[in-house]
């Protein structure tokens, strides 16, 4: 049974120096650790940070220090002794080093070899968040513009959630017309009804046969709709139709239903191909509740050009909640959303994952509810609730501009997926493995390392940044890739398999020593997986945990090659430390939504 988490280690060293500062400081001043890892400087794993911003606020109250090295020495002085600390020392403007007791490293990673990698999960200060992420428009295909949103909103959901947050997973699917508000016109909904209609009278009886391809079936509506008015003004009509039903047997009603259930089953397929999990709260979910959620907002809405709209302190544009037409839009079905997640879903925390195009909208929107009262005005006075918008760079081709394919359309997920598939697939055949693994190996290995290394090649760039799709690079075995990294953890468990030694039998009884410069400093970079999750987090970047990923490989491959394993003296030691850190690259792989393999 695993035990609750035992904290990071800036964490439990942060616990120390909380004793020695009050000890310190006169009564009137007092100070938060300032934990940092060293990262070998100085000698040291950690420092703490404290004595130059201290005294400052020291500087004439008291004659007890001379500078801040003399801080620095006087915290040094009282921390408490702990089992956890080797030796400490000053350097520079009272910088305290810490080094960390081998020991203590060797105790903690198998006490979590013991009792599971849950006891390193971080503790966050929120208990329930909201993220929402992939939000595809209905009767269109994924596309690889939804790849980011998709995985990166899976990645900190999961992140999330094994921080022990209960998630709630938001897909805000744009299934009501708002999504077409900045095209030509709403009308695009009503086009592909009524182009149904049209084409196929009988379209309840022959049923989904009707649509068939749905890109297909959009693109020749979409034709329909820009080259015929009379077509145009009919498919006016059906949005009017459309919105204005109440009956769920009314036929626009039935036929904008199964247009939305037909999308679902396809955005269903890639959800699932990616093993990613979310619930539905489209557009019309929250259709419903917006008008009283205006109503709500009447003290802040003035009326702007026969548009109703909410000033925004610092922006040059109002933001606009009933457009003069008086329907709504994306920003009344945002705040209503906001409402709800708040005031329904009680949440604490909200994460919106879209392109950094829309991040003006969304701080528009953020600062409506702050006016509104929804979320407090200071931060720093009260941090929670809070919203965040995670926003992305492009995907690019080689030629620099948005990827798309040879005849300059939108690169389909699917498709993407399956090549993605296909020469993770004859890669494995080229290196004999058709004929020693079943066919269902092959297939799933296949899969597992061409998403794999989809997913990867994306989290891997800081999310803000454009980065270019390559295949050629993305399923390279050198260098930082995910066939890399999956490599490497395949090799670690053919390492323990060749062993001949029971795992499970020695974390209860075996001793890690870690008495090689380079098994602490794989032993180190262990025990810091916890911080690095916490601030991957915090900060909302998945590729801190993907930089953390390469350098444990890394540091795995540098201890592989001075420290022999299998007969050696310290084998037990060593196989245990060999599953340390497969057991952490499973966790990460498992937090970027990746399938490990065992053998490749």
């Amino acid at each position: 049974m695993e035990e609750e988490n035992v904290g990071t280690v800036k964490q439990q060293l942060a616990e120390l120096f909380k004793i020695s500062l009050k000890d310190t400081l006169p009564e009137d001043i007092t100070a938060e650790p300032l934990i940092e890892a060293s990262g070998g400087k100085f000698g040291s794993d950690y420092q703490c940070n404290n004595a130059m911003s201290l005294w400052s606020r020291l500087k004439g109250k008291s004659s007890k220090f001379k500078g801040p090295p003399a801080v620095g020495q006087a915290i040094k002085a009282s921390l408490p002794e702990s089992e956890m600390i080797e030796s400490t020392s000053v350097a520079g403007p009272g910088f305290v080093n810490i080094v960390l007791s081998k020991k203590w490293i060797a105790e903690s990673i198998q006490n979590m070899l013991k009792k599971g990698i849950k006891i390193w999960a971080p503790r966050l200060n929120v208990k329930r968040a909201v993220v929402d992420f992939s939000s595809p428009n209905i009767a269109k295909e994924m596309h690889v513009g939804h790849l980011r949103s998709t995985i990166i909103g899976d990645t900190l959901a999961r992140m999330l959630e094994f921080s022990n947050v209960e998630v709630l997973r938001r897909n805000h699917v744009g299934d009501w017309g708002t999504q077409f508000q900045y095209i030509s016109s709403v009308l695009q909904f009503g086009m592909l009804i009524e182009y149904l209609f049209e084409e196929f009278p009988n379209w309840e009886e022959i049923g989904e046969q009707a649509i068939g391809d749905l890109q297909v079936f959009y693109k020749k509506s979409k034709q329909r709709f820009d080259e015929d008015p009379d077509f145009k003004e009919k498919a006016q009509q059906a949005v009017v139709s459309l919105q204005g039903s109440k009956d769920e047997n009314d036929r626009y009603r039935k036929a904008w239903t199964k247009i939305c259930e037909i999308s679902r089953k396809e955005f269903q397929q890639v959800y699932e191909r990616l093993k990613v999990d979310l619930e539905e709260r489209g557009e019309s979910f929250y259709n419903p509740h917006i008008a009283g959620v205006l109503k709500g907002l009447e003290g802040l809405i003035e009326e702007s050009q026969g548009a109703q709209v909410i000033s925004i302190k610092g922006k040059n544009i109002p933001l606009i909640v009933v457009k003069s037409d008086g329907g709504y839009n994306y920003a009344s079905t945002d705040l209503t959303a906001l409402w709800y997640r708040l005031n329904i879903e009680k949440a604490e925390w909200i994460i919106y994952v879209t392109d950094v195009g829309q991040q003006m909208h969304f701080e528009m929107v953020f600062s409506a509810a702050k006016l509104a009262g929804w979320l407090p005005a200071d931060e720093k006075l009260c941090p929670y609730p809070k919203t965040n918008h995670v926003g992305f760079g492009l995907v690019l081709g080689d030629d620099g501009k948005r990827f798309r394919t040879r005849s300059s359309e939108v690169v389909r997920l699917v498709d993407l997926l399956d090549e993605a598939k296909l020469r993770s697939k004859l890669a494995l055949e080229e290196r004999g493995r058709a004929a020693e693994w079943t066919e269902e190996e092959l297939d799933e290995t296949a899969e597992a390392v061409g998403y794999g290394a989809v997913k990867y090649a994306d989290l891997k760039n800081n999310r803000l940044t454009n980065y270019t799709f390559s295949f050629d690079q993305m399923l390279s075995d050198k260098g930082n890739t995910a066939v890399y990294l999956l490599y490497a953890h395949a090799r670690i468990c053919s390492i323990i398999r060749k062993s001949g030694r029971d795992l499970e039998e020695l974390k209860m009884t075996g001793t890690i020593v870690l008495d090689h410069v380079d098994e602490r400093g794989l032993g180190l970079h262990l025990l810091q997986f916890a911080e690095v999750v916490e601030d991957a987090c915090t900060n909302l970047l998945p590729n801190v945990l993907c930089e953390y990923l390469y350098n444990l490989s890394e540091n795995f491959t540098k201890f592989y090659s001075n420290c022999q394993v299998v007969g050696s003296e310290e084998e037990t030691s060593r196989l245990l430390l060999c599953e340390a850190t497969a057991v952490v690259m499973r966790k990460c792989f498992h937090l970027l939504g990746i399938e490990p393999v065992y053998k490749l």
